[in-house]
């Protein structure tokens, strides 16, 4: 009798690799260091409204006044007061305003007759500034006094008369605001002094 074959052993399947496990899932707001926020750039603070004020009060004098004639209209002033430049300053006022009055009712009248008062007047009200340092107004009456004189400096050609005109009634708004810019640092400049413009007469 054959011999039986062997019995055959079962063998079980190799196990399954496990299942990759999902990749972990990233912290949305991850705790990163921050860097420090950069110094605040000094420049582009705004400076407070009082320093501020007195930058642009330091600045205007500088274009404005000629501080070296000015010191030495204060220089004549005795006894410790302010007298004597106060005296030259209210003057100065009272020739300015009656000026503007003046040159006002000259451009009321005809071009060819106004233009030689015009031209006199600012070299009038010119001399005034300089001989206080109103270097600002002193500037803008040098340039009626010659349009005045139908000449233009500055382009280094002649003007018609209409053209002068013009061109003195543009300076007559400015002269007057620069003039009541000059007056306000005066009186300011006094007033820190403590000193008063009441009973100065001109």
């Amino acid at each position: 009798m054959a011999d039986d074959p062997p019995p055959r052993t079962r063998t079980s399947p190799p196990p399954a690799d496990p299942a990759p496990k999902p990749p972990a899932s990233k912290d949305p707001n991850p705790e990163t260091p921050r860097s420090p926020p950069p110094p605040a750039d000094s420049e582009s603070v705004p400076d407070p409204p009082a320093k501020s004020e007195a930058r642009h009060r330091l600045i205007w004098h500088r274009q404005a006044i000629d501080m070296d004639i000015f010191s030495q209209i204060l220089e004549l002033d005795e006894d410790g007061t302010y007298d004597f430049s106060k005296e030259m300053v209210v003057a100065y006022f009272s020739q300015a305003t009656t000026t503007f009055s003046d040159m006002d009712k000259a451009i009321a009248r005809r071009a060819d007759e106004k233009l030689p008062e015009l031209s006199a007047l600012g070299h009038f009200l010119k001399g005034s500034s300089a001989a206080l340092g109103i270097s600002k107004v002193q500037a803008t009456c040098e340039k009626m006094q010659h349009y005045g004189a139908l000449r233009d400096e500055a382009a280094d050609k002649d003007l018609k008369a209409d053209e002068a005109l013009s061109k003195i009634s543009a300076l007559l708004v400015e002269v007057k605001a620069e003039y009541a810019d000059a007056e306000r640092w005066l009186k300011k400049w006094y007033e820190d002094k403590n000193e008063s413009f009441e009973g100065v007469k001109p």
